[in-house]
């Protein structure tokens, strides 16, 4: 008996660029892989810039979490990274996919596409368990981060008045999201799109 032969993923033609946000567990990191893969386009994780970071400081994610909790100078570090990228990108014709919780609002009017991702706290800490923070460090972290944009930049990580989709995670698979955001990304057409909000470059 011939085994089936597996569905074939999905492949989109499209040179957006695209942001993709949330808190810990979201998702974001799934639905970045399945969109890069659609697309053939690369994608910068501001968790993977963090974890460099934390290796070019010989800490742990939990002891860099502390440090710049106490000086401004790690946050900047990252944001000004991401904030390149997508200056890089944002002018770059292709597409490009830039994941971090700021990543939204550094990309600004440079994004065609913002994406927020969200799902109950609950489901987050469970998606959470295997990674290196604690469910207690990823609360205290969330908190903490809030503040510390607040401070630095007048950002407020609540509002999300300026996203062009905001998807609760919990409510779909995984494919059945990606197939929600490929369907948006696909449809897009910019020469019709009258409803960009506008959004400042932060001052890093």
């Amino acid at each position: 008996m011939l085994e089936e032969s597996p569905t074939p993923r999905r492949s989109v033609d499209s040179n957006l660029f695209i942001t993709v946000s949330g808190p810990p567990g979201c998702g974001a990191t799934t639905l970045c892989e399945g969109l890069s893969r659609a697309l053939d386009c690369g994608y910068v994780s501001g968790g993977d810039i963090f974890r460099e970071l934390a290796e070019d400081h010989e800490m742990s994610l939990s002891q860099l979490i502390a440090k710049a909790d106490e000086k401004d100078d790690i946050d900047r570090a990252l944001d000004r990274r991401l904030r390149t990228i997508a200056e890089q990108w944002g002018t770059a014709n292709k597409a490009f996919i830039l994941e971090s919780r700021l990543a939204g609002w550094l990309a600004g009017n440079r994004a065609d596409l913002r994406i927020w991702l969200d799902a109950p706290e609950e489901i987050r800490v469970d998606r959470t368990r295997d990674r290196e923070e604690m469910e207690a460090e990823m609360r205290v972290r969330e908190v903490s981060e809030a503040g510390r944009y607040e401070s630095y930049y007048g950002i407020d990580v609540t509002d999300q008045s300026f996203y062009d989709l905001r998807i609760n995670t919990a409510r779909w698979s995984p494919d059945a999201l990606l197939e929600i955001v490929l369907t948006a990304v696909e449809e897009y057409e910019a020469n019709s799109d009258e409803g960009a909000f506008h959004t400042p470059d932060v001052e890093l």
